[in-house]
Order: structure tokens, then C-alpha cells, then sequence
């Protein structure tokens, strides 16, 4: 059965408060048990463990969206992602800098869940803004 396109417009708003107040536990429970990342199947815990050291390194991460293209079952999205440097970020010590990169992301939607995520994050961008 296919989704709304609200309900899925509406779990993702709630997805996206989650991740914008950086609610890591509360993010997991829009993953499915076993969530494919990039086609590679991860445990829901994996993959908010992923964010502890983005955060730590930019303590203000924040995604904006700044397009939503919804389908029967994809959430397909265009974000701004905004950030300032005050933790150590592989290897790059904090510079204070703010950080403001482009990231694409499509999930695939079952119910109420994220089953599969494909993402690219310009984190080349991001580097060289600290460096």
C-alpha cells in the first residue's frame, strides 16, 4: 500500500527535528532494524553512532531543506547544512569557523520506517572550510 504524501512529508519533519536537536536515541526509531546506507545493510544503532563525532566536532549541526521531492515510497531531498567548527574533526583541530556544505540524500520508506538511505555529503567542502 502506498504512503500519503503528507504522512511521509510529516514523518520526515519529525525525522528532521530529531536530527536538528541532536536526539540520537529518538533518531533510531525511524530506522528499520536492519537499514541499508549506501546499499550496505547496518544495525539502526550504527547508524546514529555515525553522528556523535559530527556533532562533537560541530556542536550547532543543523540541516535545512532546501528541496523535499516525495513519491509513493522516497523521500528525496536537497539540504543546506550549516555548522561551526569547535571540536576536533579528523585530525583538524577547532578553528571557530562556521561550515556550510551541500547534501543530497533519497530514503526509502516502509510504513513508518527508513529502510534504505543513499546519501552524499560534500565533506571535501566541509574540510577544506577548516583547513
Amino acid at each position: 500500500m502506498a504512503n500519503d504524501f503528507e504522512q511521509l512529508r510529516s514523518l520526515y519533519s519529525d525525522y528532521l527535528v530529531a536530527c536538528n536537536d541532536h536526539d540520537f536515541e529518538r533518531m533510531t526509531t525511524f530506522y528499520a532494524q536492519t537499514i541499508y546506507i549506501n546499499d550496505v545493510p547496518k544495525d539502526a544503532h550504527t547508524v546514529t553512532a555515525q553522528f556523535a563525532p559530527l556533532v562533537a566536532a560541530f556542536p550547532d549541526w543543523r540541516w535545512t531543506v532546501r528541496n523535499m521531492i516525495i513519491d509513493a515510497a522516497h523521500i528525496s531531498l536537497n539540504f543546506s547544512v550549516t555548522g561551526t567548527h569547535r571540536g576536533a574533526f579528523e585530525g583538524i583541530e577547532p578553528t571557530g569557523r562556521e561550515v556550510t556544505i551541500s547534501e543530497f540524500t533519497i530514503y526509502r520508506v516502509d510504513g513508518d520506517t527508513f529502510t534504505h538511505v543513499w546519501d552524499l555529503a560534500d565533506f571535501a567542502s566541509l574540510k577544506e572550510q577548516i583547513s
